[in-house]
């Protein structure tokens, strides 16, 4: 099995990306904390690579993250979730394609992160120093 069909499948679901999904973690800051970590996660691809089971987006999708290969435990630590919470927090994430199986993000949700950032250190007016006599 190439592994060209593995990117041409992923490249097939970056290029379809929905600007709608940003609305599952504008209110949540704990999904966030998870895609943060995932962008510092080091994640690869299984090594032997199988044809998709079927050809729906779903199963294709599925069958990409099936060969995700990521440290589970370095992911929690990293987001600082407890273990019990994290598969509930994580399932939105991957299932509405927020996270790409190759450590990626979806774009839409890496620029409404990226201006939430600038936001945060937009330039504020200096307060004067009161001087003393």
């Amino acid at each position: 099995m190439s592994k060209d069909l593995y990117m041409e499948k992923l490249a097939w679901f970056k290029e379809n990306e929905k600007p709608e999904s940003v609305l599952l973690i504008a209110d949540e800051p704990g999904l966030i904390k998870i895609i943060v970590a995932w962008t510092n996660t080091k994640v690869t691809r299984a090594d032997k690579l199988d044809r998709p089971h079927g050809d729906s987006e779903n199963e294709v999708w599925e069958w990409l993250w099936s060969k995700a290969v990521y440290s589970r435990e370095e992911l929690i630590a990293k987001s600082g979730h407890p273990e019990y919470a994290f598969k509930r927090k994580m399932a939105p994430l991957i299932g509405n394609r927020l996270l790409y199986p190759d450590g990626t993000i979806n774009s839409f949700v890496q620029r409404y992160l990226r201006e939430r950032i600038l936001k945060l250190f937009e330039a504020k007016p200096k307060k004067h120093a009161k001087k003393k006599c």
